[in-house]
């Protein structure tokens, strides 16, 4: 009977670490691209601390619009922000986020929201390609 258990228990975490390990990679993965597509493409306006500037572009660090919905998220990457002011912490925003809906596709948006979810102190789930996929269906 002990060797069953002994057996039983050694089974299970030798599963638990094989099924741990792919979803780690493919986490550190999206990262790893995320981080390439931040750089290029918002890293000039909400900057390398994820600070943005102040007055003008707001900061991606523990927001609500950041940790919050991932699929309201999605939405503004992918059609942007326009019009009017943005509050975040009693601070207001103005300038415009253009869409990426034309130049990025389904995994770079994943990637770059689950870069900028999992970065500057933020800690929130991915977002796959699939979420990107269903939202820019509905948008249409």
């Amino acid at each position: 009977m002990k060797i069953f258990i002994a057996t039983s228990i050694i089974g299970f975490i030798a599963f638990c670490s094989f099924q741990v390990k792919p979803v780690q990679a493919g986490l550190k993965a999206s990262m790893e691209r995320g981080k390439k597509v931040y750089d290029a493409t918002c890293l000039a306006c909400h900057q390398a601390d994820g600070l943005g500037v102040q007055r003008m572009n707001p900061p991606i660090v523990k927001t609500k619009w950041i940790m919050g919905d991932k699929n309201a998220l999605v939405k503004i990457v992918l059609k942007g922000l326009k019009g009017g002011e943005i509050d975040i912490d009693g601070d207001t925003f103005h300038n415009p986020m253009p869409p990426q809906e034309a130049l990025m596709n389904d995994q770079q948006i994943a990637d770059v929201l689950t870069y900028v979810r999992n970065s500057f102190g933020n800690k929130a789930s991915a977002v796959t390609a699939a979420n990107v996929k269903l939202v820019r269906t509905k948008l249409k």
